[in-house]
């Protein structure tokens, strides 16, 4: 017998029904497509990057394009001759470029050392023998012939008009080159007898003054029209060579043409209901954030309560796993490639608990005490980028501190990078950024040196939830598992996460915390009576994507000269309209 529904019922049915397949569409990924967002270091790398989707290119299209237009635009940290680490969500595909330096084939373990055994001071921060052999551009090319859509001359085009045009320079680039000016022309540097030539290509660099560079035009157009060859090999080739000849200086034509990126794993853990890619070795990073995160959360257990966000609790709990991290990273961290580094032991959950087992909530550790738990890189750039098929790009480059080497090469106009200060130069020395290092990160030829540089992507239900990175050395790592946190733990928005103060211990200096100005005074007061030394630093520079139901947010930190955008973007490829 058929029977009548009463029209209340039915519209109470139909509005249930509708509204399950509402929350079923903002739940799907597929409600994103057609947004794409980036979060870049500067104005003019996020408005190139953005333009290449809106053309119909994909996150990679967009990477190449941004990372080579930072080489004219971001001096300090964008390059052609340094190095960095791309993580790269396509297609469901996750993978890892690792496009970081290598020592020369003549570098030798204490090339930095005196007959006494002594490091010399700033010989591995500045001038020819600090330079390791650049892995950018050979990077990039690997990556457009992987993943790219768009032409090659097209992407690096960008760069070349902004160098060749020039571009107004901002204040706060204006203010660090003058800085950094100052500081070579110092006569406690001038003493040493170190050669850089930073001054000759960037004291006409002024405020808000419109800033070209030709000879590094012609590099890149070189690199436009020939390819990686026109970086290692050829014109360009032969000036960095000539340079290095001139100021003995290690670099040779085969380093050059022997150099190779590598395509890596990436470090997939799961964490909460996520899932966290993150940087393998030679990152120290990727690691150190998985036994960050998890050791806040098992800490956190064993507490009543929760930890308030920068409460005296809370910054000495992720102090106290700082320690811990930083021990492992000293004693097992370095080249895959050269050493043996345990990271299925490092990341087991077992071991990070009985790490987290031993923080006492209450009382600072004793230094000396933290060891490595197994049995027997300041001034970097990040960029952030999702496209509107769901690829996401999550890359972080550098030429180690502000503007690397402080050597120009003559002819090309482009910076040397100063990477073989992230070699452990001696062991039990610090480098630049305070970090010890031990016999996995000595020189050797060929070799990478260890970076914490740590582009960091997470999933949820395969698709991407965050995305997010920074530049700060040692602090690269604090900056990422804080903003991650900041998100999934406090459940801030995207603007607070970059721009909330952060704190960062790292073992030694022994006890010391470096953090942001803005923490309350009392909690300060707090730590300090516990026996910490404090130190205000404003650490770091995040540019940070998080997925929401119906659209990305994104943000770069506002104490930086960065700029994210989200924004609608084509769902047909550039390369499907035939319009290249």
């Amino acid at each position: 017998m058929l029977r009548t529904v009463p029209a209340a019922l039915f519209s109470s049915c139909f509005i249930a029904i509708f509204s399950f397949f509402i929350s079923v569409a903002n739940a799907n990924p597929k409600s994103l497509e057609g947004i794409a967002a980036v979060a870049m270091p500067d104005g003019y790398s996020a408005d190139v990057a953005s333009k290449i989707l809106k053309d119909g290119g994909n996150a990679i299209d967009a990477a190449i394009a941004a990372q080579f237009v930072l080489a004219v635009t971001f001096p300090e940290a964008g390059n052609i001759a340094g190095g960095g680490f791309m993580l790269i969500k396509k297609d469901g595909e996750h993978t890892f470029l690792d496009y970081r330096e290598t020592a020369p084939a003549d570098a030798s373990r204490d090339m930095y050392l005196n007959e006494d055994g002594k490091v010399i001071d700033n010989l591995s921060l500045y001038g020819v023998l600090s330079v390791g052999v650049p892995g950018t551009v050979d990077g990039m090319w690997q990556l457009h012939e992987k993943y790219a859509t768009l032409p090659w001359s097209e992407l690096v085009k960008p760069a070349i008009d902004l160098a060749e045009s020039g571009f107004v320079v901002h204040p706060k680039l204006a203010k660090s080159i003058e800085k950094k000016i100052a500081k070579l022309n110092a006569e406690e540097f001038k003493s040493q007898n170190i050669w850089v030539n930073f001054a000759d290509y960037f004291q006409e660099a002024e405020s808000e003054v419109v800033f070209k560079q030709p000879e590094l035009a012609e590099t890149l157009k070189r690199i436009a029209e020939q390819g990686r060859k026109g970086f290692y090999e050829g014109e360009t080739a032969k000036l960095i060579v000539a340079l290095m000849k001139d100021k003995e200086g290690l670099i040779s034509a085969s380093d050059l043409q022997n150099y190779r990126a590598q395509w890596r794993t990436p470090l997939q853990t799961a964490w909460r209901d996520m899932t966290i890619l993150t940087a393998p070795p030679p990152s120290s990073g990727g690691v150190a954030i998985t036994q960050w995160l998890n050791m806040f959360d098992l800490t956190k257990e064993r507490l009543e309560g929760d930890l308030e966000h920068n409460s005296t609790r809370y910054v000495h709990v992720l102090a106290e796993a700082g320690k811990r991290v930083f021990a492992d990273r000293a004693k097992y961290l370095g080249d895959p490639d050269f050493v043996d580094v345990p990271v299925p032991e490092l990341t087991d959950s077992e071991y990070i608990a009985r790490r987290a087992g031993d923080i006492n909530v209450n009382e600072i550790s004793n230094t000396e005490k933290v060891i490595p738990g197994l049995s027997e890189s300041m001034d970097t750039t990040h960029f952030s980028i999702v496209d509107q098929w769901g690829n996401a790009v999550s890359n972080t480059t550098t030429l180690n501190i502000s503007y690397g080497s402080a050597v120009v090469v003559p002819g090309g106009g482009f910076l040397l990078n100063d990477e073989m200060d992230d070699f452990s130069i001696k062991e039990g020395v610090a480098n630049t950024y305070g970090a010890l290092g031990g016999v996995a990160n000595e020189i050797q030829p060929n070799k990478r040196m260890l970076s914490s540089m740590t582009p960091t992507i997470l999933l949820k239900d395969n698709a991407v939830k965050l995305i997010t990175g920074s530049p700060g050395g040692t602090t690269i790592i604090t900056s990422v598992y804080q903003s991650i946190l900041n998100v999934t733990e406090f459940g801030m928005s995207v603007e607070d996460a970059v721009d909330t103060p952060r704190f960062h211990h790292q073992l030694y200096p022994e006890n010391t915390i470096w953090h942001h100005p803005g923490i309350e005074q009392e909690t300060l007061d707090d730590l300090t009576a516990m026996g910490y030394e404090l130190g205000e630093f404003p650490f770091g520079d995040l540019h940070m994507i998080v997925a929401g139901d119906q659209t990305y947010d994104a943000a770069s930190q506002a104490s930086g000269r960065g700029k994210a955008i989200v924004f609608d973007a084509p769902t047909i490829s550039a390369k499907q309209n035939n319009e290249y």
